[in-house]
């Protein structure tokens, strides 16, 4: 099944909504000062999770022994514990002024999304994975916290920032492309969260944008886009033309020697001394480096991808299921999953769902039992299996040599062309145990879109039955 995909939010036609990520340089006073704001978040997160524990087990208590609860419940949405805490924080925390109020609304509104997404997947009506109850937040969790009000913007001289409460903050980078943003009225920030990870801090603004996307002539009508592992994206036609290959850039293989003669460092010194800090740092800044690498070249191949067709149409892929460890797949089961996991192909499908409501591409989506990979594009036959470790294969039927990633692009396009071959429910039988084959991508090929139960009378016969096409 051929399935459009959303855009990339819920916002009005002409509004994108994105990040711009900056590298903060703070002096050794500021970095003490984001520190307790983060410290906050995570302290009024984890009072306020005990407070809702707390009352839901008085409750659960109170309902077996008396049959019937006499504690009254403490609500999770945002304005049931914001009033909880404002009554109570000259209480608990009798220093909550020297930090801003916004790091309290962020642990408070985490804490609300956590327990709205446990109450939801118990009830069961949260798709995905089943979330758990909260849980409490240590010292070595995540610190960030957030701005929604007051003064938080780039300063004019842009290479600086200013958050309320810590003032201006000097930036590792220039902010000339959001200030011009800003200052031509099309951009306007509607929230700052600020963040630590990868042995720095980071301010992240995030921006609403009005400015029109200048699209430039696409190449081609419909284009095919098969990911992997090998090769990170390959594109074609629905005739089979090569518009793009992509080889996976592999940045994670790359630093696999180097990364691991660190960790086996780090796992011969005490842990907490000088020299076991200096190895984690020089863990975390290869492990950015591995991280940007990828960035980098996601972004370049998704952008020129969506500037090349009108219609792009891609597979749902099951990256999870992918990434599962598979006993006996290289060393210890780490072998495909790795892989998977270096390729990041669920960022390639988040990137190109979002560009494409960008640009104007129509993107649509692909079912992913369909066989783009073991179906010949040529004659429609399709292979009994076809192992991973088979990068080229020949058809049987035909005789035609293929690339196995190709050959799976050039029969994705071929369902953006071909309405007749957009259904695919795997394996299930049609008729007298046939299945749907696509559309061979040649002119002049026989059998066409039909199965192979589509029985026609010659042109010089007449029948008394029904056409299959026609019947009920």
């Amino acid at each position: 099944m051929l399935v459009p995909l959303p855009s990339n939010s819920s916002r009005p036609v002409g509004e994108r909504l994105y990040a711009v990520k900056v590298a903060l340089d703070p002096t050794p006073a500021q970095q003490r000062l984001l520190a307790s704001h983060a410290g906050a978040a995570r302290f009024v997160f984890n009072r306020m999770l005990a407070e809702v524990k707390s009352t839901l087990d008085a409750r659960a208590w109170e309902r077996q022994l008396l049959g019937g609860p006499l504690t009254e419940a403490q609500g999770w949405s945002l304005p049931a514990l914001r009033r909880t805490w404002n009554a109570n924080k000259d209480l608990w925390a009798p220093w909550w002024g020297e930090v801003s109020k916004e790091a309290f609304n962020h642990g408070l509104a985490s804490l609300a999304d956590a327990l709205d997404n446990w109450s939801a997947s118990k009830n069961g009506t949260r798709k995905g994975p089943t979330m758990g109850f909260p849980r409490f937040r240590g010292r070595t969790a995540r610190r960030s916290f957030s701005y929604t009000t007051g003064s938080y913007r780039p300063n004019s001289d842009r290479i600086s920032v200013q958050l309320p409460r810590i003032g201006r903050i000097h930036t590792h980078e220039r902010l000339d492309t959001l200030v011009d943003a800003i200052d031509a009225g099309h951009a306007r920030i509607i929230r700052a969260t600020v963040s630590y990870s990868r042995g720095r801090w980071w301010c992240s603004f995030t921006i609403v944008d009005t400015a029109t996307v200048a699209s430039k002539r696409r190449t081609h009508q419909v284009v095919g886009v098969d990911a992997g592992v090998v090769d990170l994206l390959v594109a074609t036609t629905e005739d089979g033309t090569l518009v793009g290959r992509v080889p996976a850039p592999k940045p994670l293989a790359d630093a696999q020697e180097k990364l691991r003669d660190l960790q086996r460092r780090a796992a011969r010194q005490t842990r907490g001394s000088g020299r076991w800090h200096t190895t984690m740092r020089r863990i975390s800044k290869l492990h950015t480096r591995v991280a940007n690498l990828r960035a980098d070249a996601i972004h370049k191949a998704t952008t020129e991808l969506v500037l090349t067709a009108e219609t792009l149409v891609v597979e749902d892929l099951s990256v999870k299921g992918m990434a599962a460890r598979k006993p006996g797949a290289g060393r210890a089961g780490r072998g495909f999953n790795r892989a998977v996991a270096d390729a990041a192909l669920g960022e390639v499908s988040r990137q190109l769902a979002y560009k494409a409501g960008w640009y104007g591409t129509r993107l649509v989506e692909a079912n992913r039992w369909y066989p783009s990979s073991k179906t010949c594009s040529s004659c429609g036959r399709r292979e009994p299996s076809l192992p991973l470790n088979v990068r080229a294969w020949t058809c049987d039927g035909c005789g035609a040599v293929h690339d196995r990633d190709s050959n799976a692009a050039t029969n994705l396009a071929h369902l953006a062309v071909c309405t007749s071959c957009r259904e695919w429910t795997g394996d299930a039988k049609h008729g007298r145990g046939a299945t749907r084959k696509p559309c061979p991508a040649q002119a002049g090929q026989a059998g066409g879109c039909e199965t192979s139960t589509q029985h026609r009378p010659p042109p010089d016969q007449t029948g008394t039955a029904a056409r299959q096409q026609a019947a009920a």
